[in-house]
């Protein structure tokens, strides 16, 4: 997270399980509480938290995933996953229906996120899911 004090950023390792969405929602919610983040903004960021950390467990072989929380000095929000999928594939776009009980977590992240993407881990090997939310948001 170039450009960010190191104060205003958090890391969080977790073991790829189930288990590890309460906690990366519980460890970081509190450092956006800390930075004294607007409400919204931190409900917003949370809930692509969860669905960032749910993508890695689910759909990759990982066996611990990388969380990172940052805040740059214009208070834009930056959060990162790190899994540990080292093959280069993509998620089919999806178009769930009514009826579907999964598909919509990136399309969440598009909707509530500024921006996001997804590229290579230099820190994993595997992908990295970013999401971005400025404090306008929310």
């Amino acid at each position: 997270m170039a450009g960010t004090a190191p104060s205003r950023v958090h890391w969080l390792e977790l073991k790829a399980c189930p288990s590890g969405v309460g906690e990366a929602r519980r460890v970081i919610g509190e450092r956006l509480r800390t930075w004294r983040l607007p409400e919204q903004m931190c409900q917003d960021a949370l809930l692509i938290l969860s669905e960032l950390v749910t993508n890695a467990i689910r759909h990759t072989p990982s066996t611990r995933i990388l969380c990172c929380a940052g805040l740059t000095a214009d208070r834009l929000l930056h959060l990162e996953v790190h899994d540990e999928d080292l093959m280069a594939r993509t998620l089919p776009p999806r178009d769930p229906t009514p009826e579907d009980e999964g598909g919509r977590g990136l399309l969440l992240v598009e909707h509530f996120a500024d921006a996001w993407g997804a590229e290579r881990s230099v820190l994993t090997g595997g992908n990295t899911v970013w999401a971005a939310f400025s404090s306008a948001c929310g």
